[in-house]
């Protein structure tokens, strides 16, 4: 559906929008599942693809549903943690990656070219990183605000699902420090290579990751102000495009660690925030998988991806693909003349 949502003014009014969030349609999905049984198949025989068939139905708001105009969303964002010696690569490689987004060099590109998918991007202050949060918050509210605004606004008409991907050098460990504020444990059990730092580097991003997080626990409000605090630019803007989502009906496919660690913070607030969110793929970025554990969501892809920028949720659109096609395509029994079981 069309639907122009307007910027929130504040974080209270982002609270309050997470209190009143829509719920699936129930009329689609009691008719996905009275279509279902009566497909040519034994029942259950197509496993989660049949789940996905009436999830998909009931957060688009219509039966059949329909899988035709796939979109991915990445949004990219700096970090002044990343000036910590956190991650392998500079910080400049987001800037740089971003323009080889918009000229189609990235695996993102390929993957959404294989499958007709429609690929958007969307740069966030790339000049002005955030602050180190060891020092102190990473935002502001007006910044972490409009960040989050950036994603609100996000233009989703005509889309039948959004996925979400991210780029920017230094925010596995945001995630990482978001992951263990929101569930508790411990640095070792939230921080990875990221990019690929290892030995010593390994153990200085473990250091940040469990020093930030103790300089803002005790004055942390909420999941809205952790991502304030802990998190990045684009981490708040897909939020942001999480919330427009469940406001336009359109179901959302979440990416990797850092993706998830974003969609953490409005769970925390409003427990049913991501029902209309489904988890891609399990990354081997470790805390990804004790993440989607704490999250309750079952990965529908393991290929031991850790690359970000939508990748792992591009790739699974054909699945959600090959669902919505079955359920609207096949023949019934009676259609087909086949007999039903007894």
């Amino acid at each position: 559906m069309s639907l122009t949502i307007l910027p929130a003014q504040t974080l209270a009014i982002v609270r309050a929008l997470l209190t009143a969030l829509p719920d699936p349609d129930a009329g689609s999905i009691a008719l996905a599942r009275t279509r279902e049984p009566q497909l040519t198949k034994p029942p259950g025989s197509l496993g989660r693809l049949e789940e996905l068939a009436a999830w998909i139905a009931g957060w688009q708001g219509r039966h059949p549903a329909g899988m035709r105009n796939p979109r991915v969303h990445v949004f990219a964002g700096n970090h002044g943690v990343a000036a910590l010696g956190v991650s392998a690569f500079p910080a400049e490689v987001t800037a740089q990656m971003v323009l080889n987004y918009d000229h189609g060099g990235a695996a993102i590109n390929q993957i959404c070219q294989a499958f007709g998918i429609q690929l958007g991007v969307t740069a966030l202050e790339l000049d002005r990183p955030t602050r180190p949060f060891t020092e102190g918050p990473a935002m502001e509210e007006e910044e972490v605000l409009a960040a989050f605004n950036a994603g609100l606004t996000l233009d989703l008409s005509g889309a039948d699902c959004l996925c979400l991907g991210e780029m920017g050098i230094g925010n596995t460990t945001s995630a990482a420090a978001l992951s263990l504020a929101l569930f508790g444990g411990t640095a070792e059990d939230w921080t990875g290579p990221g990019t690929g730092v290892t030995g010593s580097a390994l153990e200085t991003k473990i250091g940040v990751v469990r020093d930030g997080v103790a300089k803002h626990a005790e004055e942390a409000t909420d999941g809205l102000d952790l991502l304030r605090r802990l998190g990045g630019r684009e981490l708040a803007a897909i939020a942001g495009a999480i919330v427009a989502a469940r406001l336009s009906r359109v179901p959302v496919v979440l990416d990797g660690f850092i993706v998830c660690s974003a969609a953490a913070c409005l769970k925390a607030i409003t427990p049913n925030a991501l029902d209309h969110c489904l988890l891609a793929h399990a990354s081997r970025e470790p805390g990804h998988r004790r993440l989607a554990q704490a999250l309750e969501m079952a990965p529908l892809l393991d290929l031991g991806l850790a690359l970000g920028e939508g990748s792992g949720a591009a790739l699974a659109v054909p699945l959600l693909q090959a669902a919505c096609q079955c359920h609207r395509g096949m023949a019934t029994f009676a259609e087909a003349g086949v007999s039903d079981k007894e």
